[in-house]
């Protein structure tokens, strides 16, 4: 029996590394879809078994998704993928079978893909959710612990993860070098890979980032997502005035006076990083 998985991220490095790993497994099929309003296209045209759901994304969120997906003939498992435990426990109390944190273990996977078979074989049974709720009351209730035991949203292996990355990994002249991450003015994702623009010009950043995962690494340092393909060094404008559509364009100091634009949903946050 093959397991059709839909992977729902508005980043693509992220959907390519899901599905990366979904490939590992024989009996799994993968699509994809960027966005909440293309992700209930693909549940309603293909009907997928479980949805791998990225929680935060622009405009419509992953639980607005599952909220509407409810409503279908033949909703689909839902399984959320979060940077955040307490986005994790929100989960649970709308009813995800399961949850991934980011950056996903292929061996946490592969038990999250065990417990979706067994889901699966479950569904036609008349005691489905009574054998599910006390299943997902022991999660529930080991993430309530987590948070507890740390005194904060973040359990001690995700806090540890998260350590400001204070130097970043570049190819420079065939090797690989660490420069601190004041000398980046920008970080773009191009294509299936990272770009940093340096002091010493644009460099391939080294290792299979995504941006989003970097974007967790630098959480503590000036760095801010201008979009969903660019993180900027706020230390590193030169200068900003707004843009058509309710877009801000900055001017980087750096070499190439780089101009990098501010996408309309992110100029709120940016203003108020920037205390204007």
């Amino acid at each position: 029996m093959t397991l059709t998985a839909l992977i729902v991220d508005d980043e693509r490095p992220a959907r390519d590394e899901l599905a990366y790993l979904l490939s590992a497994h024989a009996d799994v099929a993968a699509l994809e879809a960027a966005s909440a309003r293309e992700a209930l296209a693909r549940i309603e045209s293909h009907r997928p078994d479980v949805v791998f759901q990225d929680i935060m994304m622009p405009g419509e969120d992953g639980f607005h998704v599952l909220a509407t997906a409810a409503t279908m003939p033949q909703p689909p498992l839902f399984v959320f993928i979060t940077a955040f435990d307490q986005h994790a426990i929100r989960a649970f109390e709308h009813n995800a079978v399961d949850y991934l944190l980011k950056p996903v273990a292929p061996e946490r996977l592969a038990r999250c893909l065990d417990r979706i078979r067994q889901r699966l074989g479950q569904r036609a049974g008349a005691g489905q959710e009574q054998e599910d709720a006390p299943d997902m009351q022991r999660l529930l209730h080991m993430l309530h612990q987590r948070m507890g035991e740390t005194g904060s949203s973040q359990s001690p292996r995700f806090a540890d993860r998260l350590a400001p990355l204070e130097r970043l990994a570049v190819v420079q002249g065939g090797r690989i070098a660490l420069i601190h991450t004041r000398e980046v003015s920008y970080i773009e994702a191009e294509e299936r890979r990272l770009v940093a623009m340096t002091d010493a010009g644009k460099l391939v950043c080294h290792g299979p980032q995504t941006l989003c995962r970097l974007e967790e690494r630098l959480e503590g340092l000036p760095f801010f997502r201008a979009s969903r393909a660019v993180l900027v060094n706020l230390e590193r404008i030169a200068e900003f005035t707004p843009w058509f559509n309710g877009k801000y364009q900055l001017v980087m100091h750096d070499q190439e006076r780089s101009e990098i634009t501010v996408s309309r949903n992110r100029v709120r946050d940016f203003k108020l990083r920037l205390g204007v």
